[in-house]
């Protein structure tokens, strides 16, 4: 059943939706067991925009001819989308995609330079490849490096900021620290993790660092970071906003924190007078087809939204 404040009209909304939508809706907001959320889950790489994706991989296993270019239909930018609606970790091409990524980014392991690539690696494409090598199960020593890399590169405040290669950084970056977060959760699912783990502990620090700017003000002047973090996109790509930042507490069932609570206010304030949320920025790029069209009521949003406000009422 539908908890509170989650319209039976809505929630039905949402089921006529793409598998990927509606395999997400039974778990987070249905909260129907396992055994029949599963079995929904796997028509995700047989019919609808998961199986439409699988159908444009190149001969060579990529897709869109690159690994992280071009944008939006490079093989990571896909396998990050694929992973978001849910595709069965299990699905091959994910784990030969994955795979063949951490291969373009790296090289492969046994080459002597190995070490210095890792450190060169742009910390936000870190964290997208660890969280796919993870999501898809590739056992491959190359996540642990990352992961090691990853930790060395926590900054002071909790965060982290792809910056620090091209220039002296003092603050992190909410859009590196996301994408990160995401990485390093995936991981610890994987690896088991827990929070009192090197991974457990970078992982807390970095919410503390977003906890503490109340997902987008400044901790110095209160004022809002950028008005795109308070506007929900669909996929976000590399971009930080506020419904992510929430959805990632959620994901990992953090506990509910007082600082969170101005970022809920701004997620029930975008819910329109029909119950749903609309794609409030689009990250214009190449796409292989559009899932929803910007400013319509979206299901994808609606999910993330009404998941977050359940975990936040507890």
């Amino acid at each position: 059943m539908a908890g509170p404040g989650e319209r039976t009209e809505v929630v039905a909304w949402l089921m006529q939706g793409d598998p990927s939508v509606r395999w997400q809706t039974m778990r987070d907001v249905l909260g129907e067991p396992e055994a029949k959320w599963k079995k929904e889950r796997q028509r995700v790489a047989q019919e609808g925009w998961g199986a439409e994706l699988l159908r444009r991989r190149d001969p060579a296993g990529t897709w869109g001819g690159g690994i992280y270019s071009p944008k939006w239909i490079s093989t990571t930018y896909t396998l990050l989308l694929l992973r978001e609606l849910g595709l069965p970790p299990s699905t091959t091409a994910g784990a030969e995609g994955a795979r063949l990524a951490v291969e373009g980014f790296l090289g492969p392991r046994s080459d002597g330079k190995f070490a210095r690539r890792v450190a060169e690696l742009d910390l936000c494409v870190s964290g997208m490849a660890v969280a796919l090598l993870s999501y898809f199960k590739v056992r491959d020593g190359r996540t642990e490096e990352l992961v090691e890399e990853i930790l060395r590169r926590q900054m002071a405040d909790g965060g982290w900021n792809c910056a620090y290669r091209r220039h002296e950084v003092q603050h992190s970056s909410m859009h590196t620290t996301i994408n990160v977060l995401e990485g390093l959760a995936e991981y610890g699912r994987r690896a088991g993790a827990g929070p009192r783990t090197a991974v457990g502990e970078a992982l807390g620090r970095g919410r503390d660092f977003l906890l503490q700017h109340r997902l987008f003000r400044s901790d110095k002047t209160g004022r809002v970071i950028r008005e795109e973090f308070t506007k929900f996109s669909f996929p976000p790509r590399w971009h930080y906003d506020v419904l992510r930042a929430l959805d990632h507490f959620r994901d990992v069932n953090a506990a509910v924190d007082p600082c969170l609570a101005e970022a809920i206010e701004l997620v029930e304030s975008r819910r329109g007078a029909d119950g749903c949320w609309k794609i409030g920025l689009v990250h214009r790029g190449k796409e292989f087809f559009t899932l929803e069209k910007g400013r319509q009521p979206s299901r994808l949003n609606t999910l993330r939204a009404l998941r977050v406000l359940r975990w936040w009422r507890g």
